[in-house]
Parts: C-alpha cells; structure tokens; sequence
C-alpha cells in the first residue's frame, strides 16, 4: 500500500493549487507596486490605465508627459484587448450550449436515454446510467471550457496590466523591467496550472458524490473537462492567431517596407492592433491551449488508471497520482521562480536569456527530485494495467518515474533544440539571416530548410519517450509522461508569457517616443521573448503529441478496439484522410490571415494616403478601424476551420465508425506534430534573423543593415511570410490533434454503439 492515505491526498491537492493562487497573486502585487497615483506636467491626472492605479514617472528619468503617453497607450490596448476577447467569448457562450446538447443528447442515446442503472464494467454491481454519464460529461464540459476561458482572461489581464510598467522600469534599467515583465509572466503561469489543477479536483470529489466506487464511469465522465478546454482554446489560438497576424502584416508590409518607418511608429494606423494582436494570441490563446493539454493529459491518465488495478482495488491514492504529480509541479515551479527573481540579478543584456533557459533547467531537475517523491509515497510496488485485448501489463512504481521523467526530460530537449534554431544568439538564425544579401527568396529558401530540420530532434525526444513510456506502462505511461512534459506547466507560461509582455513594452517606448537607450534594452527583452515565445510552443506541440496518443489510448480502450489494424481497409482510409487534414486546417488558417490582412494593408494605405499629415506626425491615425478590422476579421474567419477540427471526429465516427476514426487520429497526430514545429520554428527564425539584423549588435549583423537596408527588407518580408505559420497555423495544429482525440474519447461510446452507418448499410 501507499505511504500516502486518502486524507492526505484531498489536503495536499488543493493546499498545492492554492499556494499557486496566493503566490500568483504575491506577484500582481509586486508588479502593482510599480506605479503610483501622479499629476503631468500641467497638473492634471495622468489618465487612468484600465485597472484602477495609475501610471507615474519615477524619480529622476524622463518627464510626467511621457508617463501620461504610456498609460494611454496601455489604455488603449488594454481596451482593444478586452473588447476583442468580450465579443469571442459570446460567440464562445453560444458554442458552448449548442455543443452541450451534443454531448448530452449523443450520450444519453447510447442506451435510449434510459435512467436505469447498468452492470459496472468490472462486474462488480450496477453502475450509473448512460444518460447519468451524458449530465455529467456535459457538466464537465462546461466547467472546462469555462476554466480555459478564464485562463486566457486572466493572462491576457496581467499581460496588459504589465506592458507599460514593463516599460517604465526600464528607464532604470534592463535588469528591472526584466523583472516586471518575468513577475508578470508568472502571475499568468501559477494562476492558469493551479486554477485547473484546482477545479479539475473538486469536480472529481463533488461527482464522487453521486458516483461512489464507479470511478470508470466518474472518470468517463470527467474527460468531458479536457473537451471543454480544447474546444475554447482552439477557438482562442485561430481567432487570436488570424488577429495578430493580420495586424501584424499590415503593419509591416506599409509601414517598414512601403514607407520605411520603425517597427511600432505611432504614424503607423495599425500599430495598437499589432499591440493587442500579442495579447489575445500569443497570451489568451496560448494559456488556453496549455490548459487544454494539462486537461487532457490529466484525463487521459484518470480514465487509463480507473481500469487499472487502481479502480478494482479502489485505491484513491494511486488513481490520484496525476493530480498529485501537477501538485509538485506548482512547488516546484514556485521555488524555480525565485531563482530568476530574487536569488539571481539581471544586471545586463547578455544575462536575460541564459536566465530564461536556467529556468527550464532548474524546474526540470528539481521536478525530477519530486517526481521520486511522489512515485514513492502514492504508488503500490506493484500494479496492474488493462490493454484491451491483451494481457494486463505489471507494472512496478519506479516504472512510473522513468515514464514521468522521460516525458519530462524530452519537453528540456525540445525546448532546448527549438532555442537554438529560433534564437540569433545560434548560427541556424545567423544563416538565415545572411541570405537576406541576395533577397528575399534565398531567405523563404533557407528558413524552410531550418524549419525542416529542427523537427529531427523533437520527434526522436519525443519516439524515445513514448517508447520507454509504453514499454514500462502501456498507454497509462505515455499519459503520464505528458503529464511529466507539463508538470514544470507555471514555469513553461511564465517565460512564454514573458515575450508578448516586453514586446508590448518595446512598442509603448517607442509609440511614447521616449529616448533611444530605453529602445534598445526593451528591444533586448524582446529578443529574448522571441525565444522563449517560440520554446512555449514547442513545448505546447511536444505536449500535443503525447497528450493525443495517451487519449488515442484511453479512446481505444472505451470503444473497445482490441487491434488498430492500418493494413485493414477501415483503418488506412482513416489513416490517410487523418494525415491530410493538418494541411487542410493549415489551408484555411493561412488563406484567413491573408484575408484579413489584405483587409489591413489597403486601410493602412488608405490612411496614409488620405489623411494629411499623418507622416509628418502632425495628426494621429484612426487606431479604432484597424483594430475593428482585425476583430471582425479573425471572429469571421476562426468558424470554418473549427468547424473542421470539431465536426470531422463526429461525421467519421458516426458514418464510419470507431476503427476508421482510430486511423484517423492516428494520422492527424503523426503528420501534425512535423508540421507544427516545422512551421513554428520556420516563423521564429525568420523572426529573430530580422531582429539580428535590426540590432547589429555584431560586425555581421551590422554588414547586413542597417534597417531599411535590401537586406533588412528581405527579412521583413520573411518575418511577414512567417508571421501566421509561427503564431496560427503552427501552434493551432497541436490543438487540432488534441482536441479531436478527446472528442472522440468522451462519444466513444455513443460511436462503439451506433457509428458505422454506412458500414452497416452497405455490410461493409
């Protein structure tokens, strides 16, 4: 028996998630202290930022006018981010409930909506009614997608909350906005993994209520919360994603190529809709698809475990084991926390990115320590796990740790191998950026090659991990090693959260004209951003991988598929068609983000064009249309290829049924992870090569400019070329692949009863 009793595991669990809440909340305040209530020059209050406080010079920087341009600027994006996100969440709401009636009415059909109790899987008595399971799956389907949506809320709150304070403290220097910009991205990150963990737990113990010892169908039921958080973060990766891009390339394409003024010039009618673009991306979105994984992961396990020997021994402990492995993952991301924060010092440039990286280092080392702590005190020495259609595989607890740590170990590898392909500090970037001396086609030539290549390592960390991980544990160690991928979760978000928060920041200074040195170190910070946003999607893609073959397994075992047979024709069909729909997805996403930013680029010429004085910086651009452009654009164009990712697994499972659907996901998964970090590291090289190039912080950088050099021209346009395969296509893919393995696992049953219509009809 474990050394852990049931007591303790209801106390640990949410004392865990709330010393991430309380630490979270430790850092706003900090990051509040920032700014205090002060007059401009003229004595009038400097204007309100949106969140109650107010923004003010420090002793001995620059003057009160300034400050006051910050916090309208700040005001601004803060308005135009929570606008955007107010009207996604009511086309979110509406979603919500029709997808809800799904859920109820295809689950409750599974046994004609009947209220009598069934013979429990294990043989063990009766057990709930399918039409209890339906309530319950959509219950936690709505708590999931609620979870994420305030996930993605909160995120992007801090994150706007933070740019210009971000900003402010640079005036004092690089190491203090670091640390604003870092406190910040770690508000986002412990608020996100300890509010999941924390809901995700009381849903378990309040469905136990009616459940009792049914833990096969409590967790059944309960996959319905991984569903609904995928099924907002897709919706908030597209819609975000198409936002930010089309703001982003009509900014570029006019404003530096066209008319050859910087990057964020207030001249510039685009420039706050680029601004908000990375807040409802690459912030809202992104916390929502980490919380989907973590959802996922988290179910995937819970339903594996509870047709284990952990749901016939009725062993809470063990069954809690994933809780109890994100638990340990908040202390020991806190703890990791400190070492950027308090225990080191940023004093200059060249120590933010060593920094970022330690963190990675840090939390994976220590999580490596807890990971044996909990293998240890909640897991029996021996176990039992069921494979449909094979003999119950033994399992040993130290098994569990190498699952958990190979997983983790791999998420270090990727995030490590993504850095040096997408960071300028490597010669992968360097590369690209030479090839910028003969124009822009050599550079589209060699950031492809790149993008190509750094998908090599990632999916052998990842082979090798599900190998050990299947090998030690079946598919319960595939689940736990994503599990292992995202226990260092607070962590991964906070650095990642950190990159739009000083890109924001460098677009505040320079919008606030304020001097060139404070330019230069909050370029710094976004250089770094550049990584470390590009490590996060990695991480989110490499998490993908694992979080869809651990579900693919639990959806196999609910349907009772003993064999995926991909010579049989139901299943290559499935297998074939599944790996097309990636670059099917990909289609529709890129042609959005083009659409949208046609849109852009002919009212920013328009602007330009029409307005008198607007390059002379006599009057201002009108900010409100650009950003009204990119909002009804992106909320127009993420339905068609949600619409795809959510309908495919329903149409294939019904009309055809659970085997053709299992080939299905097979193949979405296989070719979706290649194309989701070919396309993502593709887009952060082209990035950062353009950003090497601006800063000349070397002899050949500075041969490459300066900016507006044919050189530095060429970049831009490869920065704009990968602008939407690095922030929508690339990361929404990851969710694609996600999302349609927990749909299928949570209509399992309702597809292992009544899909293969057509199969049946024709006697196929």
């Amino acid at each position: 028996m474990a050394l852990l009793s049931p007591f303790l595991v209801l106390v640990l669990v949410p004392v865990a998630a709330v010393i991430g809440i309380v630490f979270a909340l430790v850092q706003w305040l900090i990051v509040s202290r920032v700014s205090v209530r002060a007059s401009a020059a003229n004595g009038t209050p400097v204007s309100n930022n949106g969140y109650g406080e107010y923004l003010l010079e420090e002793e001995g920087t620059d003057d009160a006018n300034l400050v006051l341009k910050c916090a309208e600027i700040q005001s601004a994006i803060s308005e135009g981010a929570q606008s955007f996100l107010a009207t996604e969440y009511q086309y979110l709401a509406i979603f919500m409930a029709i997808f809800s009636v799904f859920i109820f009415v295809f689950l409750g059909s599974v046994n004609g909506f009947s209220t009598k109790s069934v013979p429990c899987k294990d043989g063990t008595g009766l057990c709930a009614p399918p039409v209890a399971n339906a309530l319950f799956s959509t219950i936690a389907f709505i708590l999931g997608a609620l979870t994420s949506t305030l996930s993605g809320y909160l995120g992007m709150t801090i994150a706007t909350y933070a740019n210009a304070r971000t900003t402010l403290e640079a005036r004092k220097g690089v190491g203090r906005a670091f640390i604003v910009a870092f406190r910040s991205g770690s508000v986002m990150g412990f608020l996100l993994a300890a509010n999941g963990l924390l809901v995700l737990f009381l849903a378990i113990v309040l469905f136990k209520i009616y459940y009792g010892d049914d833990w096969v169908g409590l967790y059944e039921s309960i996959a319905g919360y991984g569903l609904g958080g995928s099924s907002v973060a897709l919706f908030g990766r597209v819609g975000g994603g198409i936002y930010t891009k089309a703001a982003d390339v009509g900014a570029d394409l006019v404003g530096k190529v066209e008319r050859n003024i910087p990057e964020d010039d207030p001249r510039n009618p685009a420039v706050i809709a680029d601004n908000v673009g990375d807040n409802v991306g690459d912030i809202a979105g992104m916390g929502a698809d980490l919380f989907g994984s973590f959802a996922e992961s988290s179910c995937a396990a819970l339903v594996i475990s509870s047709i284990s020997s952990f749901g016939a021994d009725r062993d809470f402990v063990a069954m809690s084991f994933p809780l109890l492995i994100s638990s340990a993952g908040i202390v020991v991301c806190l703890l990791t926390t400190l070492f950027a924060t308090d225990f080191f010092e940023i004093k200059n440039v060249k120590e933010i990115e060593p920094s970022l990286k330690r963190q990675l280092l840090i939390s994976t080392i220590l999580m490596t320590i807890a990971i044996a702590v909990v293998v240890y005190i909640a897991l029996p020495k021996t176990f039992t796990i069921n494979v449909v259609g094979h003999q119950p595989k033994v399992v040993r607890n130290w098994g569990l740790f190498f699952c958990v740590g190979s997983g983790l170990w791999a998420g270090l590898i990727i995030g490590y191998t993504t850095e040096y392909f997408t960071s300028n500090a490597y010669q992968p970037v360097q590369d690209v950026a030479d090839s910028c001396r003969t124009g822009a086609a050599t550079n589209i030539i060699f950031g492809l090659a790149l993008g190509y290549k750094s998908v090599i390592i990632p999916v052998i960390a990842i082979a090798i991990a599900i190998f050990l991980s299947f090998s030690l544990a079946a598919m319960y160690g595939i689940a736990v090693a994503a599990l292992g991928m995202l226990s260092t979760l607070a962590t991964g978000l906070a650095i990642d959260a950190y990159g739009p928060i000083s890109d924001n920041a460098g677009g505040i200074a320079e919008m606030a004209g304020m001097p060139h040195k404070i330019r230069e170190r909050t370029d710094a910070l976004d250089a770094a951003g550049n990584t470390t946003a590009a490590i996060g999607k990695g991480f989110a893609i490499g998490s993908a991988a694992l979080v869809s073959l651990a579900l693919f397994g639990a959806f196999v075992s609910r349907a009772g598929i003993a064999v995926v047979d991909v010579i049989q024709p139901k299943e290559f069909v499935g297998l074939i068609v599944g790996a097309m729909l990636p670059y099917w997805f990909s289609a529709m996403t890129m042609k959005s983000v083009g659409k949208a930013a046609l849109a852009m680029v002919e009212e920013v010429r328009r602007q330009f064009n029409t307005i008198p004085g607007l390059m002379e910086g006599t009057v201002k651009p009108d900010y409100k249309k650009c950003v009204q452009i990119s909002t009804d654009a992106s909320l127009r164009e993420m339905i068609p290829p949600g619409a795809l990712v959510m309908l495919t697994p329903l149409i294939v499972g019904t009309l055809f049924g659970p085997s053709t659907l299992a080939g299905l996901l097979a193949g979405a998964l296989v070719s979706g992870v290649q194309i989701a970090i070919s396309a993502s590291n593709t887009g952060g090289a082209w990035d950062n090569a353009k950003k090497y190039i601006e800063a000349g912080a070397s002899d050949h950088a500075r041969s490459l400019g300066p900016k507006g050099s044919d050189a530095h021209k060429a970049a831009v346009i490869g920065d704009t070329v990968g602008d939407p395969l690095k922030d929508t296509s690339g990361p929404s893919l990851n969710i694609l692949i996600k999302l349609m393995a927990v749909e299928s696992l949570v209509f399992a049953p309702f597809f292992a009863t009544h899909g293969g219509i057509l199969f049946k009809y024709f006697n196929i």
